[in-house]
């Protein structure tokens, strides 16, 4: 969209251009002027650490890392190309990659951030300062993790992929950088164009409406109940059930051989069992058994929760496994 001066009851249109052709480099430039100005693209979010790669794996890094005032991490992507190309597809590696970071581990992270630019301050009491937290609640940390994804211009196919995986309960917003030439002077128009500001508020509602409709597609495909031990169970409860039964009647059961019987492989993003302190890092309740009297404690004293995302996809595996122990278990 065009901008304009207004001179002289005159209009006159104000000539786009491209950061390229200005001379405007991606990482010198542009990512050290958002850095400090972070607020114009994603409101409300503290950097802690830029061009991050505290992964073991490959040699690739997050352009900008964040937290915002609800405890979520913001993983921020920038291009200065026109199309945006595949940065959708990058940032969501990225924010899988840094979604189980613990308070601590943010803490450090941005801690090496402000001593590599030579800040004296304290990363853990400024993150607890902008999160307005006395102290540090790992529980709580993060809420979430969210993407920003900043370019000059977005192709059909990187917003239509945006639409359809914000919709699917994912927080991505596309904010356009359109560099405009004014004589000698670069002028800079930010607009979020994905979700829409004046729009954010119903499509979240939209959002939620859909999910609650796949959520109840799902449950209504598939209500099976199974009879184990005279007791009737969903496929969460049972799976909970049968890795109870086995740990109880197998006394001295290690954590080591507790994952035997039950492969990770089974469920290859939470494990069928997790180390309690894991379990909170991937996700807490949301995704595991965590209330006392479900938790498994070994006799070398290891703490060991059970994961609860069981459906029609990864339930074969776990039936497999009971009847391999003789367990009798009716399909209701």
């Amino acid at each position: 969209m065009p901008i304009y001066t207004f001179r002289d009851k005159k209009i006159s249109e104000i000539k786009t251009t491209q950061f390229g052709a200005e001379g405007i480099q991606e990482r010198s430039d542009l990512q050290a002027a958002l850095r400090d100005k972070i607020n114009v693209i994603s409101p409300d979010t503290l950097v802690i650490a830029e061009e991050f790669s505290g992964w073991t794996e490959g040699a690739r890094r997050i352009d900008l890392l964040g937290i915002d005032k609800q405890a979520n991490l913001v993983v921020i992507e920038l291009k200065r190309d026109e199309t945006g190309a595949h940065m959708e597809l990058q940032a969501l590696r990225y924010a899988a990659m840094v979604s189980t970071l613990t308070f601590k581990r943010a803490a450090e992270i941005y801690q090496q951030y402000l001593d590599k630019r030579g800040v004296e301050n304290d990363a853990e009491a400024e993150i607890l300062n902008f999160l307005d937290w006395s102290n540090p609640l790992e529980e709580q940390f993060p809420t979430d993790t969210r993407i920003v994804l900043a370019s000059s211009n977005f192709s059909k196919e990187l917003t239509t992929a945006v639409m359809w995986l914000n919709e699917r309960d994912l927080d991505i917003r596309c904010v356009r950088l359109q560099p405009y030439k004014l004589e000698d002077e670069l002028l800079l128009n930010i607009e979020q164009i994905i979700p829409l500001p004046e729009a954010e508020e119903y499509q979240v509602k939209v959002r939620e409406q859909a999910e609650a409709k796949r959520a109840a597609a799902k449950s209504s495909k598939d209500n099976t109940k199974y009879q184990f031990l005279g007791n009737i169970f969903n496929k969460r409860q049972l799976v909970l059930a049968i890795v109870t039964h086995y740990f109880e009647t197998h006394p001295g059961t290690t954590f080591d051989e507790l994952q035997h019987v039950f492969p990770n492989e089974i469920h290859s993003s939470y494990g069928v069992v997790a180390l309690l302190e894991r379990a909170q890092e991937k996700g807490g309740r949301k995704r595991y058994f965590l209330d006392e009297e479900q938790l498994l404690t070994t006799e070398d004293n290891h703490t060991i929760a059970v994961c609860n995302q069981w459906g029609i996809g990864n339930i074969g595996p776990i039936l497999e496994i009971a009847k391999s122990q003789g367990y009798q278990i009716e399909e209701l």
